[in-house]
């Protein structure tokens, strides 16, 4: 078995501020609610989906969704835009571009 000493670093390392960027990310869609938030919104494609649409789906309280998804606006994840009384969420154009790139190394 080779040590962990031989194995060539082929590959730039991670920069501190792209690992804290990418925790942010990784951090938000780390609690099941907001993993399952972010697949309803995703989903529902560009034209977005009103939070009261999402309650039901969830079997969570308008608050709790309410949360989860400030949690994710503010990892930049998810955008919201509002109609009457009601916040649309869409997910943020490549949102996930750079997780993705991440895990594909």
């Amino acid at each position: 078995m080779a040590s962990a000493k031989s194995i060539p670093l082929t590959k730039r390392p991670l920069t501190d501020s792209s690992a804290e960027e990418l925790a942010v990310g990784f951090a938000a869609l780390s609690d099941p609610v907001r993993l399952r938030l972010f697949d309803l919104v995703w989903r529902a494609g560009s034209n977005g989906v009103c939070s009261c649409d999402l309650v039901e789906p969830l079997e969570r309280s308008q608050p709790t969704i309410s949360h989860h998804l400030k949690v994710l606006r503010e990892a930049g994840l998810v955008e919201s835009r509002r109609e009457g009384t009601w916040l649309w969420y869409s997910v943020v154009p490549d949102a996930l571009t750079s997780a993705q790139a991440f895990l594909s190394r």
